[in-house]
């Protein structure tokens, strides 16, 4: 199984659109072949010094797929490339982690 974390910044102000965007597209997404699990997630409320923050533009997509193979698919898929050319103007950072399990 392969475990990615996508830690995605929308520019000031835009998350709640950016997440709009995100959440149209998940239904192609959950469709693939091979994936597991795809959604995001935002902080958590009242935690406080035990949780360090992303802040109120940030979210992280958790995403599980079957295989290094369906993840390649998902990334060449013409909905996420769709879903890329729709957001490009929201986002101000894109970091992804792909991780296996240890």
């Amino acid at each position: 199984m392969i475990h990615v974390l996508a830690v995605i910044t929308a520019q000031p102000g835009q998350r709640d659109a950016l997440l709009a965007e995100f959440r149209a597209n998940m239904p192609n997404v959950h469709a693939e072949a091979g994936c597991i699990e795809y959604g995001p997630a935002i902080d958590a409320e009242g935690f406080g010094k035990f949780a360090t923050p992303f802040g109120p533009d940030t979210f992280v997509v958790i995403e599980k797929w079957e295989s290094p193979d369906a993840l390649r698919a998902h990334a060449a898929a013409p909905h996420m490339a769709a879903y890329a050319a729709r957001t490009k103007s929201l986002i101000a950072s894109r970091v992804i982690h792909v991780l296996a399990g240890a």
